[in-house]
């Protein structure tokens, strides 16, 4: 959907702001509602729920795509969202509980196989879908593929006599753990657009560190709590979890950033945007169930602490790139794509470390929120550093404008009405690029009948108005060669001044990132030293 909004934008005629609550609904709802449903599920049946999640997915992508305006399209987003906190836990432990567990490993790395293949094409089919059959085919698309997986499901999942937890549902819990990352993920969300120093943004903090806290509590003296604490008592599932935030953020923050960079920046497609970033998402795809098999014969310590290796590599030179040059870019890419390959195979298959029943069922839906809980900190993070270093960057580049606007040989107030276009152009727009065209040729010449006039007035000529205007039209198209000429002197240099500064603002999110990630490495120590996994 990121790839398509600025055409849904458009064809709904909404503001950016409102749109964004199309994917801010899908966030902060799959978040809050993964660990509830996922222990819905255990009580009533995997199977039967991951139907209904089936069902209502098939709703919300209908939904979505019939949008009229953008209050339709964010409820069926909404119910899109409930539908992906069921299937996205429940399709990891029914595939799990099916298998012996000397077969779990293979078909764990099956599973991540299919998530790796959605996340490297996802953004390639949503801009040929967009570009060639409108914005509704990304929802509509789902719906044949969806009456296929609800069929298979009916034929290949028992739903006689299935297996359930016989336990009481915690309702305190439930409430507790949905408040919890319900405000956690919103406060990200808002951070992202409103800053960390917020008022409403702290509110939201104090919330989510209160209701934790409560959660916390209720959790250690309930007889059936919602997560089994016990859970992060297993160094491979704690370490996974922290891997997996650490290594989501600085993933998405490439799979967030560049994008608009080369479509705002650089005059990209949205399709075109979505090829540049691909060879990412292909590393993934391709080392992600290699590094899943790797288990068998190198310490987690030592491959993840590879992948976090390659990420910082990846890092170093997204800080010294031209990106503009592609061969550089794309070795990026391929660098950060085999690091979060090479972790998040590993990361899936130790998560579920030697689980079983009801926790393991509890670890895949705790390992979707974390997952999730990381990309949106990598979107609030970024995002907001971007939004800083676009402001600094815009005073920069209008700093260049007043310098070179001095350099014109045109009149005083000339220099003061291409100052005034272009200063509009960068601080009421979301990206300057416009200031580099604002001033059309027709716009040139009426500048130059209102110097003209102004000047006969200032001058007192004494001749009748007609005549008057008649000369100064005479004067204007003279004027106007000699004021084009300049005009596209200083547009050509404030062009070249807008990429630069505008790349360095777009850059300078990963090199500030750059330490973090090497620190990232040391987290491989909550991993154990070595652990064999038997691979059927």
């Amino acid at each position: 959907m990121n790839i398509a909004l600025p055409t849904i934008q458009s064809g709904l005629h909404t503001s950016l702001s409102s749109l964004q609550w199309a994917l801010n609904i899908y966030t902060i709802t799959f978040a809050a509602l993964t660990i509830p449903l996922g222990r819905l599920a255990d009580n009533y049946g995997r199977n039967k729920i991951y139907l209904i999640g089936l069902g209502l997915f098939f709703i919300g992508s209908l939904a979505s795509g019939s949008a009229t305006n953008i209050l339709m399209l964010i409820v069926g987003r909404c119910v899109q969202s409930i539908a992906a906190a069921i299937v996205f836990p429940a399709s990891m432990t029914i595939g799990i509980s099916l298998v012996h567990s000397n077969q779990r490993q293979t078909v764990i790395l099956i599973l991540g196989l299919t998530q790796g293949l959605a996340a490297a094409f996802g953004p390639v089919v949503g801009g040929i879908l967009t570009q060639y059959a409108g914005w509704r085919s990304i929802f509509f698309i789902n719906t044949p593929l969806l009456v296929i997986a609800i069929g298979l499901s009916f034929v290949l999942l028992p739903f006689k006599n299935e297996k359930r937890v016989k336990s009481l549902l915690d309702v305190p819990g439930l409430i507790l753990i949905i408040l919890t990352l319900f405000s956690l993920t919103l406060a990200l969300v808002q951070a992202g657009t409103l800053g960390w120093i917020n008022a409403e943004t702290d509110a939201l903090l104090c919330v989510f560190s209160l209701s934790l806290a409560l959660f916390i509590r209720r959790e250690m003296l309930a007889n059936d709590p919602i997560i089994d604490l016990s859970l992060f008592k297993d160094r491979q599932f704690s370490g996974s979890v922290i891997v997996t935030v650490l290594a989501g953020i600085f993933f998405v923050a490439l799979m967030v950033l560049m994008p608009s960079y080369f479509t705002k920046i650089q005059g990209a497609s949205e399709l075109q945007a979505a090829l540049l970033v691909t060879p990412a998402s292909f590393m993934v795809f391709m080392l992600s169930p290699i590094g899943g098999l790797l288990l068998k014969t190198v310490s987690p310590r030592l491959l993840i602490g590879f992948g976090l290796g390659l990420t910082s590599l990846a890092y170093i030179g997204l800080s010294l790139i031209t990106p503009t040059i592609y061969w550089q870019f794309m070795l990026c890419c391929l660098l950060l794509g085999s690091g979060y390959g090479l972790i998040i195979g590993p990361v899936t298959v130790l998560s579920a470390s030697d689980f079983t029943g009801q926790q393991l069922s509890s670890s895949q839906s705790v390992l979707g929120v974390f997952r999730q809980i990381g990309t949106v900190l990598a979107v609030a993070i970024f995002v907001s550093s971007l939004s800083g270093n676009l402001q600094t960057a815009k005073q920069a580049l209008y700093q260049d404008a007043q310098t070179n606007v001095k350099k014109l040989r045109v009149t005083p107030h000339e220099q003061e009405a291409i100052l005034t276009t272009t200063h509009r152009a960068i601080f009421q727009r979301q990206y300057s690029r416009p200031a580099t065209t604002a001033l059309s040729t027709a716009k040139c010449k009426q500048l130059a009948i209102k110097t003209a006039k102004r000047y006969a007035v200032n001058h007192r000529l004494g001749l009748a108005k007609k005549t008057v205007l008649l000369r100064v039209e005479s004067a204007t198209f003279h004027h106007l060669t000699h004021f084009n000429l300049a005009l596209k002197q200083y547009q050509n240099s404030l062009q070249q001044s807008e990429k630069q500064h505008m790349t360095a603002a777009f850059l300078a999110p990963y090199k500030n990132a750059l330490l973090f990630t090497i620190l990232a490495i040391a987290t491989i120590f909550v991993f154990k030293r070595k652990k064999y996994i038997s691979i059927d």
